[in-house]
């Protein structure tokens, strides 16, 4: 391990890839799009961070995901959400407990979101150096993913249940939630069904 640089240190990335994609009808982490498995594109965004850690939390089909984690970096964290049919929260809630000491700021993606902007990453992890106890991308007026929590609120992350992740904790910090504009759509864009592959 090399000397991690000042920006990134103490910054993880969580990869939430443990949904079993039912409206999709399966195997949806694992479908090809821009010839590479659809999880591939949010673990691309995920090492642009530079991050200390990279985290891919699993649950359903949690070999075969886990597996197509490792060919695209043999490094990435595989952490298992036991609970993860309960939804979102559980995995977000296996991701942060499974974080080294010292990380103050997880940037949080999902595993369908494969065209997040590069661009953005920096930026969202600055805001919560700066200050905000999170922050959010902003397009066309509605906020997207991933988003940055800084450690004060890993805590109340980990008591989060159902399927809605962190939005109810977002929306709860009213105007301290930093939003940054993100450069295009890639923020809002998620793989939910078969077509959604050939309309991103």
């Amino acid at each position: 391990m090399g000397t991690v640089p000042a920006d990134v240190a103490g910054v993880a990335a969580v990869v939430l890839a443990a949904g079993s994609g039912r409206r999709f009808g399966g195997g949806k982490l694992l479908a090809p799009y821009r010839g590479a498995p659809l999880l591939h594109g949010a673990l691309a965004a995920a090492k642009a961070v530079g991050a200390e850690t990279v985290t891919v939390v699993t649950g359903a089909e949690s070999e075969a995901v886990a597996s197509a984690a490792r060919a695209y970096d043999p490094a990435v964290r595989i952490v298992h959400a036991s609970d993860h049919a309960e939804g979102m929260a559980a995995s977000l809630r296996a991701g942060l407990a499974s974080l080294p000491r010292g990380i103050e700021v997880a940037l949080v993606f999902l595993g369908d979101m494969p065209r997040v902007p590069h661009a953005l990453l920096a930026p969202l992890v600055r805001a919560v150096r700066d200050g905000a106890p999170a922050a959010a991308p902003v397009f066309a007026g509605r906020r997207g993913n991933p988003v940055a929590l800084s450690r004060s609120l890993f805590e109340p992350a980990m008591r989060l249940s159902g399927d809605t992740g962190a939005r109810a904790l977002l929306q709860g910090l009213g105007e301290r939630l930093a939003l940054v504009e993100a450069p295009d759509d890639g923020v809002l864009f998620d793989v939910d069904e078969q077509a959604d592959l050939d309309r991103g």
